[in-house]
């Protein structure tokens, strides 16, 4: 299984496939997402510092480009693990103060 390694928060094995954003939090790490994981609102980004992972989806540019994002950042509700990554999270919950919306469809 795959292994995501979490700045900050250790690492841990996840299902090969599983959507980043789900796994995250299943692990304790309280990555903001406000839209749902429908590619909308841009909270659930993390910075991809290694590792497999799929190249951008159209929505997830499409977002990125509305609100002029870095485009070296990803949406965790996008990415699906291929293989083991390291991620950063930018914004969580404790950094935020923001409350986390409702969880993002399997």
């Amino acid at each position: 299984m795959p292994i995501i390694s979490v700045i900050g928060y250790g690492e841990f094995e996840v299902e090969k496939g599983r959507k980043l954003v789900l796994a995250l939090e299943d692990n304790g790490v309280d990555i903001l997402h406000q839209c749902g994981g429908k590619a909308r609102c841009t909270t659930c980004r993390v910075e991809v510092l290694d590792g497999e992972y799929y190249e951008a989806t159209l929505a997830e540019k499409n977002a990125f480009s509305e609100k002029g994002i870095e485009d070296l950042l990803r949406l965790s509700c996008q990415v699906y693990v291929n293989g083991d990554v390291t991620v950063r999270p930018i914004l969580t919950k404790e950094n935020s103060g923001m409350k986390i919306g409702p969880r993002p469809a399997e």
